[in-house]
C-alpha cells in the first residue's frame, strides 16, 4: 500500500510545481529536459549551483560541475543544476550558462532570503542548499545532490549563526543527499537543531556513524541508516506518502581511498577559523574563506577531497533517484502519470495542440422543447471533450499523433480522463494538486440542439506562458500549432511570437463568442496562419480590431456568405486561410487562389500574395433522427482539415475529410467517435457519398 500512496503523492509533487506557475508566471524556467523527464516520472536529480560560483576557483569549478552531470547521466537520471540568471530561477542549465556561472565574479550567493531581490533587480548568482530545495521542489524534482550542508556555526549558541539550510529541510520535502555537515561546523548542535525541525536522518550504508565531509565519522551518529538505494527510496516515498511536509537528510560517507586524515584536517579548519576571526570575517563569508584556507594548508588535497566526495554523492543520489522513479512507476495501472504514455517522436511531432480538456455530461431530453424550473424527460451520458482535447483526439485517430498540451486537477474525474485518453500523447498534460478537472454539462433537445450549457474551467487559466514554454522546442519544430481559445492571452500571445520567430503555422479555434477576441487583442493576431470562427466570432474578431460588424446576423444563405466574405477580407490581410463554420449550411474557405484552382489550404511557400477568393461547402446531409448530439462536430471539421492539411491534401479533399468527420461526430453520444479513422473519412472511398456541389466565389 505504501508504493501505491507514495506514487500518487510524488505525482501530486509535480503539480503543486505547476500549480505555482499559475500565480508566479515567468520566475520560474525549467530545462525541456527536466519538464519532459518530471512529466514521463523518469529520474531527476537537483543540483546546486554555489559549487560552481563560490565553492571552488576556475577552472575547478566548471570542469567539476560537467562531471557531476556526466555523472548523474551514465547512472540513467536527468541532472537539473539550479541558478538564477537574469532574475529568472532555472531548473537546468544549458552548458553555455555553466560556463558563464563558472566565470563570472559577480555572482551572488543565493539562499531563501535573498531569491526576492535577485529576482526583482535581474541579478544572477548560485543558489544554495536552501536555494536550490526551493526550486526543486516547484520544478516537482525528490532528490538533490550536494556536497555537504550548512549547519550551527561553531559558537553558534551565542552568535545565533545558523544556516537556513537546516529551517528549509524543516520545512521543503525534498532528500538531500549530502556527505554529511561541514567539518568547519558543530555537528552535534546541527544534529540537534535537524531534530527540532523535525528532519529525518539517515546515514547511507551499513553503519549509522554521521560524516563529517572529509571524513567518515564525526563521532556523533545518526538517528537512523539505509543500506542501499532502494532503501532509501522507500524512506523518501514513505515521508512523501504522509504529506510531512519536511525534507531529508542522507548523509553519504565520503569513500575511504579519498578521505584526508581527521586530523590534518581539523588541524586546518582551526587555523582557518582563527584567521576568519581576526580579519573579521563573519557570516556568508565564512565558509569560503576556510575552505579555500583549508585547500592551501592541505596543500589541495581538501580540494580534491571535495571533489571525489561531490562525485560520490552524485552516483549515490542517482541510484536513490532511479529507484525513487521505478517505485513511482511501479504503481502506473492504478495511479496513472501525467504522461502515462511514452512516444519515441514526441521531440519530432510535427503538431501541437494546446487547449482544454473536459468531462462532460451530455443531457439530451426526449422532447423538443425543454421546460425549465422542473424535471424533463430524458437520458444523461458522460463522455469527453474540451476543444483541445477533441482536435487532438481526432488527429490521432487520423494518424497524427499530436502532442497534447493542457491541464487536469487530482480528482477523480483526472483518473478517467487519461484513460480515455490513453490513445493520444498526453504528455504535455499538467495534473495539479488542489484543483478541479474542467467539467462541462449540456442539456440539449431531441434534435441535438444545445438548449443550456454549463461549464467548471478554471483550469484552464493554469495553462500558462510559463508552463507552455517548457515545450519550446517541439513549438518550435512543429509544421502545425493548434491553440483553442479557452488558453491565457498571455500563453496565445506567447506561441504567437514562438511563430513569428521560427516560420510554423498557428491554427487558432476561438471556442466561443467571448473568447474568439483573444488574439486580436495586440498584434499576436498577425502571426496566425489559420482561424476557424463562426459568424459570430468572426464578427468578434472584426468588432475588436474596431472594423464595422451588422447588428443583427443574416439569416438567408446568399446574405450570410456575403457577410462573411466582407468580414474575412480584412482578416486576410495577414492571415493565410479563414475557414468559416456555418452549422447546417456548411463551411465557406476563403484565402489565396490556388495552383489547383481553388483556395491554397496549404501553408505558403513565398510572401508574394495572389489574388483571394472563396469556396462554400454545402454540409452533408444528416437526418434528425441520427443526430446525438452537436457538442463535437465543429471539433470534428477542423481536426478533418487539418490532418487533411499534414497529408499534403487539396482543399477539396481536405474539407471533405472535415465534412466526414462532423458527420460521424454529430451520430456519436461522444464529441469524437470512435469509429473515426482515416479509412472512414477517405473523399476517395466514399465514391456513394453525393457531395454537395461547392460554389466558388472572387474576394477582390
Amino acid at each position: 500500500m505504501l508504493k501505491g500512496v507514495s506514487a500518487c503523492i510524488l505525482r501530486c509533487g509535480i503539480s503543486t510545481f505547476r500549480s505555482r506557475l499559475c500565480k508566479h508566471d515567468g520566475l520560474v524556467k525549467v530545462h525541456p529536459s527536466v519538464s519532459q523527464a518530471v512529466a514521463e516520472n523518469r529520474p531527476v536529480v537537483a543540483l546546486e549551483s554555489t559549487i560552481i560560483t563560490h565553492g571552488m576557483p576556475y577552472p575547478h569549478n566548471l570542469s567539476t560541475a560537467q562531471e557531476v552531470e556526466a555523472i548523474v547521466r551514465a547512472e540513467g537520471a536527468i541532472p537539473a543544476t539550479v541558478a538564477v540568471i537574469q532574475g529568472r530561477l532555472h531548473v537546468g542549465l544549458s552548458s553555455e550558462e555553466l560556463d558563464h556561472l563558472a566565470r563570472s565574479k559577480t555572482s551572488l550567493k543565493i539562499s531563501r532570503r535573498d531569491l526576492p531581490y535577485a529576482i526583482s533587480k535581474g541579478l544572477s548568482g548560485g543558489t544554495t542548499v536552501s536555494g536550490t530545495m526551493i526550486a526543486a521542489h516547484k520544478a516537482g524534482i525528490h532528490v538533490f545532490v550536494t556536497g555537504g550542508v550548512g549547519g550551527v556555526h561553531r559558537d553558534g549558541e551565542n552568535s545565533l549563526d545558523i544556516s537556513a539550510d537546516l529551517t528549509e529541510l524543516g520545512r521543503t520535502p525534498i532528500a538531500v543527499v549530502s556527505a554529511g555537515v561541514k567539518s568547519i561546523l558543530d555537528i552535534g548542535r546541527t544534529l540537534e537543531f535537524l531534530e527540532t525541525q523535525g528532519v529525518c536522518v539517515a546515514t547511507y550504508g551499513p553503519s549509522k556513524n554521521f560524516p563529517a565531509f572529509f571524513s567518515p565519522q564525526s563521532g556523533f551518529s545518526s538517528p537512523y541508516h539505509v543500506c542501499n538505494a532502494e532503501e532509501a527510496a522507500e524512506l523518501i516515498a514513505g515521508s512523501l506518502s504522509l504529506g510531512l511536509q519536511s525534507g531529508i537528510l542522507l548523509a553519504v560517507p565520503i569513500p575511504e581511498q579519498h578521505a584526508a586524515t581527521g586530523q590534518q584536517m581539523e588541524e586546518a579548519i582551526q587555523i582557518a577559523v582563527a584567521e576568519a576571526s581576526v580579519k573579521g570575517i563573519t557570516g556568508r563569508d565564512v565558509t569560503p574563506f576556510i575552505l579555500q584556507k583549508v585547500n592551501e594548508l592541505t596543500e589541495g588535497k581538501s580540494l580534491h577531497a571535495n571533489i571525489a566526495l561531490i562525485h560520490n554523492n552524485a552516483k549515490v543520489g542517482s541510484q536513490i533517484a532511479c529507484a525513487l522513479s521505478k517505485l513511482m512507476n511501479g504503481d502506473k495501472l492504478r495511479h496513472p502519470a501525467p504522461s502515462c504514455q511514452k512516444y519515441a517522436s514526441d521531440s519530432h511531432s510535427n503538431i501541437v495542440v494546446i487547449g482544454g480538456i473536459n468531462v462532460d455530461f451530455i443531457a439530451k431530453g426526449k422532447t423538443e422543447k425543454l421546460l425549465f424550473g422542473q424535471t424533463n424527460p430524458g437520458s444523461v451520458c458522460q463522455s469527453f471533450g474540451g476543444v483541445g482535447r477533441n482536435i487532438a483526439d481526432s488527429l490521432s485517430r487520423l494518424g497524427h499523433k499530436a502532442l497534447f498540451i493542457s491541464a487536469i486537477g487530482t480528482d477523480s474525474h483526472s483518473e478517467a480522463v487519461l484513460n480515455h485518453c490513453k490513445h493520444m500523447n498526453t504528455n504535455g498534460v499538467a495534473r495539479l494538486q488542489e484543483q478541479r478537472t474542467a467539467t462541462y454539462c449540456a442539456v440539449i433537445t431531441e434534435s441535438g440542439e444545445l438548449s443550456l450549457g454549463l461549464g467548471d474551467m478554471d483550469i484552464h487559466q493554469c495553462i500558462t506562458e510559463q508552463y507552455v514554454s517548457q515545450f519550446e522546442t517541439q513549438l518550435s519544430s512543429a509544421f502545425l500549432v493548434c491553440l483553442d481559445g479557452n488558453i491565457p492571452v498571455s500563453t496565445i500571445n506567447y506561441v504567437c511570437s514562438i511563430a513569428q520567430k521560427h516560420g510554423m503555422n498557428v491554427w487558432y479555434e476561438p471556442t466561443d463568442s467571448d473568447k474568439a477576441c483573444k488574439p486580436f487583442l495586440s498584434e499576436a493576431w498577425k502571426s496566425l496562419s489559420y482561424t476557424s470562427p463562426n459568424l459570430a466570432e468572426l464578427c468578434t474578431m472584426n468588432r475588436t480590431l474596431g472594423l464595422p460588424t451588422p447588428d443583427v446576423l443574416p439569416n438567408s444563405l446568399e446574405e450570410v456568405l456575403s457577410c462573411a466574405l466582407a468580414l474575412s477580407r480584412p482578416l486576410l490581410e495577414h492571415l493565410h486561410c479563414l475557414v468559416v463554420t456555418l452549422g447546417a449550411q456548411g463551411v465557406l474557405v476563403c484565402g489565396e487562389h490556388g495552383d489547383t484552382g481553388s483556395v491554397n489550404l496549404q501553408p505558403r511557400k513565398h510572401n508574394k500574395r495572389g489574388r483571394l477568393c472563396a469556396v462554400h461547402y454545402p454540409s452533408l446531409h444528416v437526418d434528425t433522427e441520427e443526430t446525438v448530439n452537436v457538442s463535437g462536430a465543429g471539433d470534428s471539421l477542423a481536426g478533418g482539415i487539418m490532418a487533411g492539411i499534414l497529408q499534403g491534401g487539396d482543399t477539396n479533399s481536405c474539407v471533405r475529410m472535415g465534412l466526414l468527420a462532423a458527420r460521424l461526430s454529430l451520430a456519436s453520444p461522444h464529441p469524437i467517435s470512435p469509429v473515426l479513422t482515416f479509412d472512414t473519412v477517405d473523399p476517395s472511398k466514399a465514391r456513394d457519398q453525393p457531395w454537395p456541389e461547392p460554389s466558388f466565389m472572387w474576394m477582390d
